[in-house]
């Protein structure tokens, strides 16, 4: 049988389906990826957060076993959402020893903070040069969104979804500086949200936080790129003594 391949337009509109002599036919195979896709994205959501909020702990061994029980699927989504946090660099697996949840030993933890101190402060002030007034305001809106956060209200935590969810992730890319974008929404990113998650969640922590984080914003807006960078490099400073001054506690 002769297997016309449709316009491109149409082939992307019906993905489980071939034209046959001009005829739709159901094409079973494409339809078990579209599923195994969206389970795929289902348990990659659910063992992210899981990871990035730190019910899994950094640096434990997990087995796939464990893993499909917890989140309820079968090893076929599992193991394509953890070819994806691997490439985020939330895992690590190696062959014949198992799956490892990445993390970063104290020293090159602080010495990310010491770098993100100083370009995210640049980032604040050439977002408070460049950024359009759509933009602020979407960043506005966005602490809005944030203040409704149970944890938050509660002082308990301050979670963040990322990309544009992301306060810090907003500003970066209000920066419209290509460079700074990239050396700081790289591969890094994805595990530095999770240790500003869990530095988050240190006592007297998530509201002072959000607090900075509209100040920061303020200055954006009146356009006082001096103002936005003190505030954003402060901001993380803080972040980095409470870091220091957990680590010490617990040594």
């Amino acid at each position: 049988m002769r297997v016309d391949r449709p316009p491109l337009a149409g082939y992307f509109g019906t993905p489980a389906e071939y034209i046959v002599h001009n005829r739709l036919v159901y094409n079973p195979d494409i339809e078990d990826d579209k599923a195994l896709r969206t389970s795929a994205d289902r348990v990659f959501e659910a063992l992210q957060d899981a990871i990035v909020r730190g019910e899994i702990p950094p640096g434990s061994r997990v087995g796939e076993t464990e893993l499909a029980e917890r989140f309820g699927t079968s090893r076929g989504p599992l193991r394509e959402a953890l070819r994806r946090l691997e490439s985020r660099r939330l895992v690590e697996r190696t062959p014949h020893v198992g799956i490892r949840i990445a993390s970063l030993g104290y020293a090159a933890l602080l010495e990310i903070y010491y770098v993100r101190e100083a370009l995210e402060g640049m980032a604040a002030r050439l977002a408070a040069m460049y950024m359009t007034a759509a933009e602020v305001a979407g960043l506005k809106d966005l602490l809005v969104t944030h203040e409704q956060d149970e944890a938050l209200r509660a002082d308990t935590a301050y979670f963040q979804q990322e990309g544009d969810l992301d306060f810090h992730y907003r500003v970066i890319q209000g920066s419209h500086n290509t460079a700074l974008t990239e050396l700081l929404i790289g591969e890094l990113y994805h595990r530095i949200r999770m240790y500003r998650y869990q530095v988050s969640a240190y006592a007297n922590r998530p509201q002072k936080a959000f607090g900075e984080h509209q100040r920061i914003v303020e200055a954006i807006e009146a356009r006082d790129g001096d103002l936005a960078e003190m505030l954003m490099r402060r901001h993380i400073s803080s972040a980095r003594q409470n870091i220091e001054k957990h680590m010490k506690e617990n040594t």
